[in-house]
């Protein structure tokens, strides 16, 4: 596949205790057709390679008693040192963690901006919190749960990112119509849940596709998306709509 454009690619590292539960995800569907694009690269580093001991132990007990098991200081500074030396950009560094601030639409723009992720993956009980100290990660979480690694988040957070690379989606005006991406209104821009979408046939099961969609009119259509669009917001997610203002589109 032909590159979409000439300016260097987004790089993604990741670094993980399991990498072999990426390339999977990586290179299916969107992202797959957006690495032979040539819009993103990423690589996928164990840090289990820099273990110091002849077992490649990554982790132990955590001080002071407790369950589980902690990763060390050592092997993650190590692997963040070594791969950010890959490459001369500098790394926007980002941990994956139920701790972190949650990952908005609005963030993940910020990160599509930057050159170059490193996203780290946790496992176990978490990382000894001096290397998270010393290397001030901006840390994210995926919502207020707890899965048993960062290696999913790790994988949504790229799969958001990379799909508002321009270029990875079929359609330019795709990623902008998404729900939370924002929508300009008269009370200025606000982020809204999508619209129902429709296809063929026209009818379903006595279910039918509103008229307005088949009528032909451009203007309608907008204006019955966007109503639709507010209607779910204030209906599903009130947070995302300031108190007493009531859009309209413009």
């Amino acid at each position: 596949m032909k590159p979409l454009r000439t300016d260097p690619a987004l790089r993604i590292d990741i670094l993980t205790l399991f990498p072999e539960m990426f390339e999977p995800v990586l290179s299916a569907s969107i992202l797959g057709r957006a690495r032979e694009a040539g819009l993103v690269e990423w690589t996928i580093t164990d840090i289990r390679r820099f273990a110091n001991n002849k077992h490649a132990k990554v982790d132990d007990r955590p001080f002071g008693g407790g369950p589980g098991m902690v990763m060390m200081c050592q092997p993650v500074w190590d692997c963040v040192t070594s791969v950010e030396a890959q490459d001369p950009r500098p790394a926007k560094r980002v941990l994956l963690t139920p701790q972190g601030v949650p990952l908005t639409q609005s963030l993940v723009e910020s990160l599509a901006a930057e050159q170059r992720l490193l996203l780290i993956a946790g496992h176990y009980e978490g990382i000894d919190e001096r290397v998270i100290e010393r290397l001030a990660p901006l840390e994210v979480s995926v919502g207020d749960f707890v899965v048993s690694g960062g290696e999913l988040p790790a994988m949504m957070l790229v799969d958001a990112v990379v799909r508002l690379i321009p270029g990875a989606l079929g359609h330019e005006a795709s990623a902008s119509e998404d729900s939370f991406s924002p929508v300009e209104t008269t009370e200025g821009s606000k982020r809204l849940l999508d619209c129902p979408h429709y296809t063929r046939p026209r009818e379903w099961e006595g279910r039918t596709v509103p008229d307005v969609l088949i009528g032909g009119d451009h203007r309608k259509v907008a204006d019955w998306r966007l109503e639709q669009k507010l209607e779910r917001t204030r209906a599903r997610r009130p947070d995302l709509l300031s108190e007493g203002e009531s859009p309209r589109r413009t």
